[in-house]
């Protein structure tokens, strides 16, 4: 089969599209076709040694995806070939190989069935960014209802499953966002407002378009200089759940902003669910988005052959996914 092969922590830059061995499964595991896969700045982190794991090599990368069961392991008796799936989490293009390939071998436990309704681009990009949202948004404990949260980075996938959820839940949900083309559509898929965090007086905007009130939770996938901006909007225990770093590093952070308003500050970290736990939290999504007749959103699709062109449109900056489709 064709699979993208990274063969040392040297980049994305560096991955060769070449032919390797099909996979066997094991005790517990299918062989899925895949059809689509996702890509995610996490591929990308871990391409460049900075994700905690260590794949043997050549690795294939890609955490999401969908396909059709072409074969089943020993111990499998509730999925068969020809059955269709989206993989919901777990090791896959971690510690064990991912979806750009032709095929990949996945743990029954760690696939869900095709939400209806959704395209195929739709779902196989769907699961991390919408599990990685819910936490953000849960972490912390319920909200009371018409919190204030502000979403950093909100064009991308986790940024745009933040607005979703948040407005499905009832939230106020403030959006950042670089470009007015997609702070229009943020809007319209549940922002109340957005700025642009490029703009100096972003915060005094923002500070007067929620007065007398302050943030209540912020959902950043930035870091950065921004984070101390973000954390100047928040109000008496305020919460900053921190899903990426996107800009680096943050500089000269001050920690006396967190103490007279008791701030905290939190990663999170899907990975560290079990199997049970993301299952019952992709429930809740799917509920979520029902409630509000919201989809997932596509950015744009390249053929598997495009993987690296992919990734330039991943650095660049999307409106929602950028997904490859491996093969119909």
């Amino acid at each position: 089969m064709r699979a993208w092969l990274l063969d040392d922590f040297i980049g994305v830059g560096s991955l060769r599209l070449a032919e390797m061995p099909d996979p066997v499964p094991q005790e517990g595991e299918v062989i899925l076709g895949v059809h689509y896969a996702s890509l995610n700045p996490a591929d990308r982190y871990l391409a460049e040694g900075q994700y905690p794991a260590n794949p043997p090599f050549p690795h294939v990368l890609g955490r999401d995806g969908m396909g059709t069961v072409e074969r089943v392991g020993p111990g499998v008796t509730l999925l068969r070939p020809g059955d269709r799936r989206a993989i919901l989490r777990g090791e896959v293009g971690v510690n064990r190989p991912g979806t750009f390939a032709e095929r990949v071998a996945v743990p029954v436990d760690n696939l869900v069935e095709i939400p209806a309704g959704w395209s195929d681009p739709e779902v196989a990009g769907a699961t991390l960014v919408y599990l990685t949202a819910h936490q953000a948004l849960t972490m912390w404990g319920a909200l009371p209802p018409e919190s204030l949260v502000l979403v950093t980075g909100a064009s991308g996938g986790v940024g745009v499953a933040a607005v979703q959820l948040a407005r499905a839940m009832g939230h106020r949900v403030l959006a950042l966002s670089r470009s007015e083309g997609k702070s229009r559509r943020l809007r319209e898929l549940g922002a109340t407002n957005t700025f642009d965090p490029q703009d100096p007086d972003w915060r005094q905007s923002a500070k007067a378009a929620i007065a007398p009130r302050r943030v209540d939770l912020a959902i950043d996938n930035i870091g950065g200089k921004l984070l101390p901006e973000v954390i100047d909007l928040l109000g008496n225990l305020g919460k900053v759940s921190v899903v990426g770093r996107l800009a680096g590093p943050v500089p000269e952070f001050n920690t006396a902003t967190l103490f007279f308003r008791r701030i905290r500050v939190g990663g999170v970290a899907v990975g560290a669910w079990t199997s049970a736990e993301s299952r019952a939290a992709w429930g809740e999504v799917l509920m979520l988005l029902s409630s509000a007749s919201a989809r997932p959103q596509v950015d744009s699709c390249f053929p598997f052959e495009d993987l690296p062109k992919a990734f330039a449109r991943l650095a660049h900056g999307p409106m929602g996914k950028v997904v490859v489709k491996v093969k119909e």
